[in-house]
């Protein structure tokens, strides 16, 4: 039988990029489908992780654009729903070619998340949902993720929680199909196959901290872009910084007047595919950033990052390795001055979900034996 893997932002595709291996690896007929959420970066990471293009555009390519603000996500779910409307039938043949029941695979807590849920549940699929039931408790931080995520546990039957916290929640709000705790997100099966990759082509101090702030909340609060970028900026004084950034933080920061703030001891450089930004993450003395993703892989890796957001799903190195800024500046000036006392041994050898993952598709009949 046939499983598609729907998604459509980078996140998302590196970690379901293990899965979709190993199940390659074993000769199950697997396929993208692509909601195209993130359009620049795409092509570079399906490359970098030597995963297949797109099987079903599920947005017709001359409608092909980044979504980078909540006020195009009606005109772009409304093209996906026009076009799995338009062609149901050869999407439920594509689902259907093996016999048995298909299955649809989505990731994390993004719009493309919760599109491609209701796409499966549409096609009559059964729902996998990979890092299901991480909640901050608060609807409202982060928006819209965390609405997300809850309309997703809705549709899943399957659901893949990177550990018993997550389950716990899920059991709570009393989810309906198997739960299953994979003992850790899949970004450390992604990092295993990423971390020893070449750095990006850049001039890299020999020393350095990490920068990335790119959410939606960040990004649209000007206020608090701004202070977070000031407080880095004298910073940078004592220990140089490191920026990716695309084009939607770049013109932001346009927009603010803010780039007064950069030089040659915080710079701003290209954003990276996957399989070079990892190479830099090694290399970095500590980050700052407002990604739930480099949050675990922070925890994992044992890098000293502060978290400079309001909330997050996950608790995971949050008090160890890992700093909770809550958008306090003095928080994140304290983080900058003692982050070498955080630096813990990095975990990258000792979960693997991604076989938790496959022997649960194995033991529900998705795969074969």
């Amino acid at each position: 039988m046939t499983i598609a893997f729907i998604a459509g932002t980078t996140a998302e595709i590196i970690k379901l990029a293990p899965v979709i291996r190993a199940l390659e690896e074993r000769g199950e007929p697997v396929e993208f489908w692509n909601t195209a959420f993130h359009v620049g970066g795409m092509p570079a990471t399906l490359s970098d992780l030597r995963l297949p293009d797109a099987a079903v555009d599920l947005v017709p390519p001359w409608h092909h654009r980044d979504v980078v603000k909540v006020t195009q996500v009606p005109a772009w779910a409304l093209r996906i729903a026009w076009s799995v409307v338009r062609r149901r039938r050869a999407l439920r043949r594509r689902l259907d070619a093996g016999g048995g029941r298909p299955l649809v695979v989505v990731h994390g807590d993004t719009f493309s998340t919760v599109l491609g849920a209701l796409v499966g549940r549409f096609l009559g699929a059964d729902v996998a949902h990979v890092e299901a039931g991480m909640r901050t408790g608060n609807i409202w931080h982060p928006m819209p993720e965390e609405l997300n995520r809850r309309v997703v546990a809705k549709i899943a039957n399957l659901h893949f929680a990177p550990t018993q916290h997550e389950v716990e929640h899920l059991r709570r709000e009393r989810a309906r199909g198997s739960i299953v705790d994979t003992g850790a997100n899949t970004v450390i099966d992604a990092l295993r196959l990423a971390i020893d990759g070449d750095a990006p082509a850049i001039d890299l101090p020999a020393e350095f901290g990490l920068v990335t702030l790119h959410r939606f909340e960040m990004l649209r609060n000007g206020p608090v872009f701004t202070q977070t970028l000031e407080v880095l900026h004298e910073a940078s004084a004592t220990m140089p910084l490191v920026m990716p950034a695309g084009n939607t933080e770049r013109n932001r920061i346009e927009e603010l007047g803010l780039g007064h703030l950069f030089g040659d001891r915080f710079r701003v450089v290209d954003k990276q595919p996957y399989a070079r930004f990892m190479p830099l993450l090694a290399r970095a003395s500590f980050v700052v950033t407002d990604s739930g993703g480099l949050q675990q892989e922070c925890g994992i890796l044992g890098k000293p990052a502060a978290i400079h957001r309001e909330a997050v799903e996950s608790q995971q190195g949050i008090g160890d390795n890992l700093v909770l800024t809550g958008l306090d500046m003095q928080v994140l000036r304290d983080f900058l001055r003692t982050w070498r006392d955080r630096a813990r041994p990095s975990l990258l050898d000792e979960f693997h979900p991604t076989e938790v993952i496959v022997a649960e598709l194995e033991r529900a009949g998705h795969v074969t034996a």
